[in-house]
């Protein structure tokens, strides 16, 4: 089996080799481990340092956001030929030789996903209020994805080849959440292993305060989630607004049969509006349910057409010999 470790990096020069050289060199049951370094955009070394630590780089011209850079990850390491593909932070925060631990299960044949938890509730690394609010986002993520996962927001991960033939990314923020909803929707096998963290090196970059991760950590989860299960949201948005709609309608019916309907009309024009607003709704889960449907007969073709440019790939390198260490992403 062939292991590809790839590592997104925007201006991570000054821990980027630290992180590659923890990383390990031999794993049971895999025959070879390569190094592949997403960089999006940076205006450091993260490249020339990545491509003399011997890993293999794919460079964006611009950034394009931690969500990207993963997606282009993951279709260069399938492109390439990887059975698993692990996915680790530059800034040193996981231990690299945990590797080994999250890839077991792939190995094994027990799961299509193996998330690292770092033990988030009694993590040392993280305050009292990141602990609390990873463990109620977990819990949401876990209940969404019908997947038990301690950890959910964790970018320490393992993915089987077949599973990542079949994850397209439609966030712009995060890969993380996005990518467990839709793997649970799937119905692949998830498992959670704990692993190792190291205290932070650097503020995060991926939002800049705690109140702007949760609000696109949430919209990211609600969309994603209607994107898979458009008729039950929109379904039970239309169920809600005509149930409250009934409450003014029988309002007015009570004072009608007492004689005073008359001076009640609004409560049944408030009712009506709702009522008419839930049916509304209701269509519109219908019709986004049908463009659920297409979404997937889209993803069916973007999975052969990812296999087929694997194997085009494939033959191409055995028939050129060993492909530059340093591409040009100009997609």
């Amino acid at each position: 089996m062939k292991l590809i470790i790839q590592i997104p990096c925007l201006n991570e020069a000054a821990t980027l080799a630290s992180t590659i050289a923890a990383l390990p060199k031999a794993i049971d049951g895999i025959e070879r481990i390569e190094v592949l370094v997403i960089d999006d955009g940076s205006d450091d070394e993260t490249t020339a340092i990545a491509a003399a630590a011997g890993a293999s780089v794919v460079r964006h011209r611009g950034n394009r956001g931690l969500a990207h850079a993963f997606q282009t990850g993951v279709d260069h390491a399938l492109r390439a030929g990887a059975d698993v593909i692990v996915n680790t932070d530059a800034d040193g925060q996981y231990h690299g030789a945990d590797v080994a631990q999250i890839v077991a299960p792939i190995v094994a044949g027990e799961a299509d996903i193996v998330v690292g938890d770092r033990g988030v509730a009694g993590n040392a690394h993280f305050s009292p209020l990141k602990r609390r609010l990873q463990r109620i986002g977990s819990g949401v993520v876990s209940r969404l994805s019908q997947n038990v996962i301690p950890d959910a927001v964790s970018g320490f991960r393992a993915i089987s080849r077949e599973a990542a033939e079949k994850i397209f990314i439609a966030s712009e923020f995060s890969y993380t959440t996005d990518m467990l909803i839709q793997a649970g929707r799937k119905r692949m096998r998830i498992l959670s292993v704990p692993i190792r963290t190291n205290p932070p090196s650097r503020p995060s970059r991926l939002f800049r305060s705690t109140t702007r991760f949760i609000a696109r950590t949430g919209m990211t989860i609600a969309r994603t989630y209607t994107m898979y299960n458009p008729l039950r949201v929109f379904g039970a948005i239309g169920v809600a607004l005509a149930l409250i709609g009934l409450a003014p309608i029988i309002r007015f019916l009570v004072f009608a049969l007492q004689g005073d309907g008359q001076g009640h009309v609004q409560s049944l024009i408030l009712g009506a509006a709702l009522l008419i607003l839930g049916a509304v709704a209701v269509l519109f889960g219908m019709l986004a349910d049908l463009v659920s449907a297409n979404r997937k007969l889209s993803e069916a073709a973007l999975e052969r057409l990812r296999r087929l440019e694997a194997r085009l790939d494939a033959e191409g390198a055995a028939g050129e010999g060993e492909q530059a260490k340093i591409r040009r992403d100009d997609v």
